[in-house]
């Protein structure tokens, strides 16, 4: 019988601040299903997750690191009114970049990862491949007013979800041939929910990107082979109290969607008869 040889699996990790953990769940899911990630394309959030993983193939670590997060708000708003260079919370964030992934090369990576930013100066989608990991990383989820821009190479750079929210076309263009796009944009924010005043500037920032990064997806999303789509509307941007429901979001929603990517992918699933009790096997449990 002829057999397909499996095609290379890229994963594209948008952003969205603490719904973007939802990609922890995603790739949990994925590792146990047995599927292998070529290659790995993220912005803001996305690449925090991605860059990591990454870099260590140890998704438990980042799991636990925001499960186990002492501050439930990781962008607080008082502290980024007393600062006037946006350089807020570099305590539990920063340990993570400078700890792991100290001194990392994105080149030297175990999976060949790239992260979004954009340059302040121009507008310009600037796509980081090589360099130093955190440094890019750093860029890539430096969200004005929060986080301070981060200059590589010469160029300013701040948060990618400006430019390409979710990097499907950047994935592809590393040379995945599968690729797999998880988007928790949306164009909807609730200042009520999330506790803003809708007047203040730091409050219309979120909402403001939110809108950006819907319209910017829609018109990128269809390059990817699947996208995914956790169900995090609900849940707060700035939340990070949430993570454990998040990651379990992403993980619903890849376990749902196995079986297409299985086929698209040419993975040789299971035997049929034992393929929803294998789905329910890997679905993410505490």
């Amino acid at each position: 019988m002829f057999h397909k040889t499996p095609k290379k699996v890229g994963l594209a990790l948008g952003g969205g601040a603490a719904k973007g953990l939802a990609h922890i769940g995603v790739i949990r899911t994925l590792e146990k299903a047995g599927i292998d990630i070529s290659f790995i394309s993220g912005t803001s959030m996305g690449a925090l997750v991605g860059g990591y993983y990454a870099a260590t193939k140890d998704i438990n670590f980042i799991e636990n690191f925001f499960i186990k997060m002492k501050h439930s708000d990781v962008y607080p708003v008082t502290r980024i009114l007393r600062k006037r260079d946006g350089s807020i919370f570099k305590n539990e964030l920063m340990e993570l970049l400078e700890g792991e992934i100290r001194g990392k090369k994105i080149e030297d990576c175990e999976i060949p990862f790239a992260a979004v930013a954009t340059d302040v100066e121009t507008g310009d989608e600037v796509v980081l491949k090589t360099g130093d990991l955190r440094e890019a990383i750093k860029a890539s989820t430096a969200l004005p007013l929060i986080f301070p821009p981060v200059n590589i190479g010469g160029r300013v750079l701040m948060d990618g979800g400006f430019v390409n929210p979710v990097p499907a076309d950047v994935v592809r263009g590393m040379g995945a041939e599968y690729v797999i796009a998880v988007d928790v944009s949306s164009k909807w924010f609730n200042f009520e929910e999330e506790k803003m005043n809708p007047m203040k500037i730091y409050s219309v920032m979120p909402k403001a990107l939110s809108m950006i990064e819907y319209q910017i997806a829609r018109r990128i999303l269809p390059q990817a082979d699947i996208v995914l789509t956790p169900p995090v509307l609900g849940y707060k941007w700035f939340k990070f109290a949430d993570a454990e429901e998040i990651i379990k979001c992403g993980a619903s929603e890849a376990k749902n969607k196995l079986r297409t990517i299985f086929t698209g992918s040419h993975r040789v699933p299971p035997p049929r008869t034992t393929l929803d009790k294998f789905l329910d096997f890997i679905f993410y449990q505490d």
